[in-house]
């Protein structure tokens, strides 16, 4: 009697197996599809965060052996919420491109302990490192002084800038205006105004005519992105102020939409910074064991790139969408 109930209950489970019950099992999770929560900024925020949403779509996909979920938003506390609420459905990997670099602290430790793995990527965030596996981004403050190098190679008799800031507390923004700060403390720039546009081209519009209409001086435009660079470009124009190379103005942007490239080629604007937006292939390849971090952060390699160098090869090549 007892070897057939022994038999019974192996047949009991080989069937609730065939039911799908006894996946093996990798470090307590279903070795069968992967379970990823993006939480990151919305496509609409510039043609740098479209072609990073597109990447991220394109490599965790079902095809890829993915189940993704995905949250957008500028704002932090929806970031937060979306965040917490990926690690309530049990995702197996919280991926996060944080709106702020504070805040995130007690959200990744209830991710370890629910056994979530968290990769960052494009921005760092104030945390301890041992509360995610690696950090998939672009060095901020390089691209900040590679930026601010390239203006003081220009040589200008003065710098009279109007900065036109990203979203406040974005690693992005701070990166990008840690170096210009430093100019302005050292007296080597003159401030005009500092304000952020929150990555928006009407907003940084604004800003430029507001300064337009004030007779202030000015002869450089520093914007964090290159939405908001074409947005202060729309306002010199309407003012019949020339810009670009030969210019009365200096136009400086990020993030080398092709659009925006072909701007710097047409002498219309001077200076792009690059900021890449791929990173996914990389955090898919580190989630599958197809390669190890050698280091906490993987940084992106970029560089910038000048209206009198650039050529139409540079725009095929580094260029983001059409």
């Amino acid at each position: 009697m007892k070897k057939f109930g022994a038999l019974l209950l192996v047949g009991v489970l080989a069937f609730s197996c065939l039911l799908g019950g006894c996946g093996a099992k990798t470090g307590g999770k279903s070795s069968g599809t992967i379970k990823v929560g993006v939480v990151n900024n919305p496509p609409s925020e510039s043609g740098y965060r479209e072609a990073n949403v597109k990447d991220m779509e394109a490599v965790f996909s079902a095809e890829n052996g993915y189940d993704l979920k995905t949250a957008y938003s500028l704002k932090n506390d929806e970031q937060l919420q979306a965040a917490q609420g990926f690690i309530t459905e049990g995702v197996d990997y919280l991926l996060i491109s944080a709106a702020e670099t504070t805040g995130w602290d007690e959200v990744l430790k209830k991710a370890q302990e629910a056994g979530i793995k968290v990769y960052l990527f494009d921005r760092m965030i104030d945390v301890d490192e041992n509360l995610y596996e690696a950090a998939v981004v672009s060095d901020m403050a390089k691209e900040g002084e590679t930026a601010v190098n390239w203006l003081l190679s220009q040589n200008l008799a003065e710098y009279n800038v109007i900065h036109i800031q990203g979203a406040m507390g974005s690693d992005a923004q701070i990166g990008r205006t840690g170096a210009l700060d430093e100019q302005f403390a050292a007296g080597t720039m003159n401030k005009v105004v500092q304000q952020t546009a929150t990555w928006d081209e009407a907003e940084a519009k604004k800003i430029v005519e507001s300064v337009i209409n004030s007779g202030e001086d000015f002869n450089v435009i520093y914007a964090e992105n290159d939405g908001m660079a074409k947005g202060a470009v729309a306002a010199l124009d309407e003012a019949g102020i020339t810009h670009g190379v030969d210019g009365q103005v200096i136009v400086m942007g990020f993030d080398c939409n092709k659009w925006a490239l072909r701007e710097l080629l047409a002498g219309a604007w001077n200076y792009d910074g690059q900021c890449s937006p791929f990173q996914a292939q990389i955090i898919s390849d580190l989630i599958k064991g197809n390669t190890t971090a050698s280091s906490k952060k993987i940084i992106n390699e970029e560089k910038g790139f000048d209206a009198k160098t650039i050529t139409q090869s540079d725009i095929d090549t580094y260029g983001l969408g059409e």
